[in-house]
């Protein structure tokens, strides 16, 4: 009989029953909830007369609608101001713990769970929210969920689906200079495209992967969505046991340690099969940037947009639709094109390493007056180890703002949004039209490449950045 990967470990150990030739009933151990996908699956509770069925698995918080300055006040936007107040009423009503706005664990729903050490390897996640791929980094089967499916969690603690295929990405070799996760991952996109994950649960291996940090491969995990994946993984070792440790809602003292030494047992067996593996090689990526609509569509950052010849005839016409609303052209370079707003959070880069490294690229130096920077970051704690360590007055000499934590300029759904017609450069995960406001432009790329970016005022590759502080 053959092993078993980390995928099926996870999902067999949940079924609690299986519907011939249908879908399995999945338990599911933590339930995160937002102000946007919870009214609706809390009012069907209300209509049915029943309650949460497991409250304490089920955690919330206030992140999509937020604005990112003067929190103690009023929310402005009416629709925004109803969905969090909103959020807050139902939490009360039927006893979920809510981290809303002014509790010092509030924070964009994927940073919260693991820094607070909610997020355990061997768990099965949920959220209404796509990029719950997020909480995979750890080992755990996580996933996002409509709102039907969100009262269906909240009324049972299960979840009807499909086991999905199984898909192993290898990266191996040493990364390049200037080159990070969040390069990887639109690497790996861009090789397979938006779709070329459709109908898989990937599991993210080889020794460029191990190399991550868990916040950098939380970024990954994160944009396997975009992919078209179901939700990504990474199989739990030291560096996963160790970033838990001590954290708020982890286990402490013995059951720690028992409970590491169940989470050695999940990684996938060496016989394991999988209905397909890709593997890559490290020393091939760079810094990448998309210059489309969407994710897939992204290039080596000293490369230039595709010639409509190199574009499949099926896909040309997308193509040609995608270049006229960001107002480019077939064979240009997007190096040195001028960008107004630069954009760094998110659910995808937002964490207190991403800051770190953006602060050390921007110390002494001074963004160009034209662009609008924005850091935003992912919780209440990131905020303030941020300020602890002096990364606020880092950023404010740059000529960066920083705010207050949220989804902000991720989408248009709050007070944030890049103006009509204008480019921005961002760390978050998603460029279709008018994902940061009608009519807005957007490159996904690195923090290290926004922050180069915003220090001169035009698409840059950051390695030349960092080249000259070297020479300095």
């Amino acid at each position: 009989m053959l092993g078993k990967t980390l995928f099926d470990k996870i999902w067999d150990a949940h079924v609690v029953s299986s519907i011939e030739n249908g879908p399995d009933v999945l338990y599911i151990d933590r339930h995160f909830i937002h102000e946007v996908t919870s009214p609706q699956a809390f009012n069907g509770l209300a209509q049915r007369g029943i309650g949460v069925a497991r409250p304490k698995q089920t955690i919330a918080t206030a992140d999509h609608n937020v604005p990112t300055k003067d929190q103690h006040l009023p929310i402005q936007e009416a629709l925004s101001r109803t969905q969090v107040n909103k959020l807050t009423e139902n939490c009360e009503k039927f006893g979920v713990e809510l981290y809303g706005l002014g509790h010092p664990f509030q924070g964009i729903v994927h940073v919260i769970g693991p820094e607070l050490g909610i997020t355990l390897p061997g768990m099965t996640i949920v959220c209404g929210d796509s990029h719950t791929s997020t909480h995979g980094a750890f080992g755990s089967v996580a996933f996002g969920i409509g709102t039907s499916e969100v009262e269906q969690v909240l009324a049972t603690q299960c979840i009807l689906q499909t086991k999905p295929k199984k898909m192993k990405i290898e990266v191996n070799g040493e990364l390049g200079e200037g080159v990070s996760s969040k390069d990887i991952v639109l690497y790996i996109i861009a090789q397979i495209t938006a779709s070329g994950g459709t109908g898989y649960f990937v599991e993210f291996a080889g020794s460029a992967i191990r190399s991550l940090s868990m916040e950098a491969r939380m970024t990954i995990c994160n944009m396997s969505i975009e992919m078209g994946a179901r939700g990504g993984m990474i199989a739990p070792d030291e560096t996963t046991f160790d970033y838990i440790r001590g954290r708020e809602f982890a286990p402490k003292g013995e059951e720690f340690d028992r409970m590491v030494d169940y989470w050695r047992t999940l990684p996938s067996d060496p016989d394991a099969e999988y209905d397909e593996v890709l593997t890559f090689d490290a020393t091939d990526i760079t810094p990448f940037i998309t210059y489309g609509t969407n994710p897939g569509m992204g290039i080596k950052i000293t490369d230039s947009v595709p010639a409509m010849e190199d574009i499949p005839e099926a896909e040309q016409n997308s193509f040609a639709k995608s270049l006229d609303y960001m107002a480019l052209e077939p064979g240009q370079s997007l190096l040195g094109k001028k960008v107004n707003y630069v954009f760094i959070g998110s659910c995808t880069n937002s964490r207190i390493e991403d800051l770190r490294k953006v602060a050390d690229l921007v110390k002494g130096q001074q963004k160009a007056a034209h662009v609008n920077a924005m850091i935003i970051p992912g919780s209440k704690q990131v905020e303030q180890q941020a300020r602890q360590e002096g990364l606020d007055k880092i950023f404010e000499e740059a000529g960066f703002e920083l705010r207050q934590p949220g989804c902000s300029a991720c989408l248009g759904m709050n007070e944030d949004k890049v103006p009509k017609g204008e480019y921005c450069v961002s760390t978050s995960n998603r460029n279709f039209e008018g994902r940061q406001g009608p009519g807005a432009r957007t490159f996904l790329a690195s923090p290290l490449t926004a922050a180069a970016t915003a220090i001169n005022g035009y698409i840059t590759d950051v390695r030349e950045l960092l080249t000259e502080s070297e020479l300095v």
